[in-house]
């Protein structure tokens, strides 16, 4: 355990190595979480409403200004790179030698990253924006502190969903496109970019099944009070089966990937 939070640890204090690459990773976070909120105004603004399908304005920019915080602070384009470029160089044989887990490995190297974004982007993006545009609270106590355990699972989630689809590349012997198809996934059926509740039917009822409406659609619901208590604690249950079941896939493609490796290695 203590190999892991070293890993951590190092994920964290390389990335903050960089200062000039910091101050412009909060100037792109804040450019797109302000271009996020700005097409919300003017989709109102058109509508010449302030109420929309029983959505408020001021919803939708508090919307908005988590779903840039829970996907800011989540880059599955790494975790696949990563997998990708030890693949490439050779890197990720030795991991067969050492008596460490590879994908807690990544997982530790994750969480570093993850903290790191959260401290020096999300945090500061929010708090300017916020101010600036104004934030709802969250709709009571349990909301919010279940809009935490929420934002948790969706961490958990994006880099299951990354890992899995890293590890194809072991089959295909590049990762190239892998991550542009999660991003494109995510994108669509998340929630980040419109909310079920605008999608058309039947495709809103079939997102609100798929796991990526886990990463951005029910934190933010949960937030804004649009799912009950029971509820709240239904689909965090089936959250957490999408994990479950994510988990088993990774250590499935891992294990069958490591064989591939030996069998290949001779």
């Amino acid at each position: 355990m203590n190999a892991y939070l070293a890993f951590t640890r190092s994920a964290f204090h390389a990335q903050l190595a960089y200062r000039n690459e910091v101050w412009a990773n909060i100037f792109g976070k804040l450019v797109q979480v302000v271009a996020r909120v700005a097409i919300w105004l003017a989709v109102y603004a058109g509508a010449g409403a302030t109420v929309v399908d029983g959505v408020s304005l001021q919803q939708m920019v508090t919307y908005a200004l988590l779903g840039g915080a829970v996907m800011g602070a989540t880059r599955p384009e790494r975790v696949i790179g990563e997998i990708g470029r030890s693949l490439k160089t050779g890197d990720i044989a030795v991991w067969l030698l050492k008596p460490l887990s590879y994908p807690l490995y990544l997982f530790a190297n994750e969480c570093g990253s993850f903290f790191y974004r959260l401290a020096t982007q999300v945090i500061p993006t929010v708090v300017f924006t916020a101010l600036f545009y104004g934030m709802l609270a969250p709709e009571s106590l349990f909301h919010g502190l279940m809009f935490i355990v929420f934002w948790a699972l969706s961490f958990v989630l994006i880099f299951l969903m990354s890992a899995l689809f890293g590890l194809i590349a072991f089959w295909l012997m590049t990762s190239f496109s892998l991550d542009w198809i999660l991003g494109a996934l995510l994108h669509l059926f998340s929630g980040l970019l419109v909310p079920f509740w605008f999608f058309p039917e039947p495709l809103a009822t079939i997102a609100r099944h798929l796991p990526f409406a886990w990463v951005v659609y029910y934190p933010n619901a949960v937030y804004l009070g649009r799912l009950s208590v029971a509820d709240a604690w239904l689909h965090l249950g089936l959250g957490l089966g999408w994990a479950g079941l994510f988990l088993l896939g990774v250590l499935r493609l891992w294990r069958l990937a490591s064989r591939r490796i030996t069998v290949q290695g001779g």
